[in-house]
């Protein structure tokens, strides 16, 4: 493996889990990774509650937008060395041909924008998509990448989606 990586985190709009994953990446990552996101149908706007949920953690959130995947399967996107889809809908998609063949896997995360309620219901799902994504992007960031092949990472990068 290499000591920069490039990782993806697609969902279908691209205004919450997505984002708050790629911040998070972005933080707790650097300088080895750099995280993007997009959606196949991207919404347009970030939700304010994953703005929020960013901001509650002192994570940058200036730069975030909802984008389509179709920005990364371009000539000159970055090459991207992980992709991981965080709901279900972009899971079941087809995606882009990725160049470079990066390592795949499904992190299947409630998505907290159905959440119908109150506003604390609401942003309590958001915490609860934050939290997980920030639990296995923890994980995910604690494997020995350097000293794993490519069949061990998949298999690790697949059981932290089970979790």
């Amino acid at each position: 493996m290499q000591d920069h990586y490039n990782v993806l985190f697609l969902c279908t709009g691209n205004s919450a889990r997505s984002i708050m994953a790629e911040a998070i990446m972005n933080y707790r990552g650097k300088p080895r990774f750099r995280a993007y996101s997009a959606g196949s149908h991207p919404s347009g706007a970030v939700r304010p509650e994953a703005l929020r949920e960013l901001q509650r953690a002192q994570l940058p959130s200036a730069e975030a937008r909802s984008k389509s995947w179709d920005e990364f399967a371009q000539p000159g996107a970055p090459d991207m060395n992980f992709v991981f889809t965080v709901c279900d809908n972009a899971a079941k998609e087809v995606c882009p041909i990725w160049p470079g063949q990066p390592m795949t896997a499904h992190w299947g995360i409630p998505d907290p924008a159905a959440v119908q309620g109150t506003p604390e219901e609401v942003q309590r799902a958001f915490r609860e998509a934050f939290v997980s994504l920030d639990r296995r992007i923890g994980l995910f960031l604690s494997l020995p990448l350097q000293s794993l092949d490519r069949l061990a990472i998949q298999k690790e990068i697949n059981r932290i989606g089970q979790q």
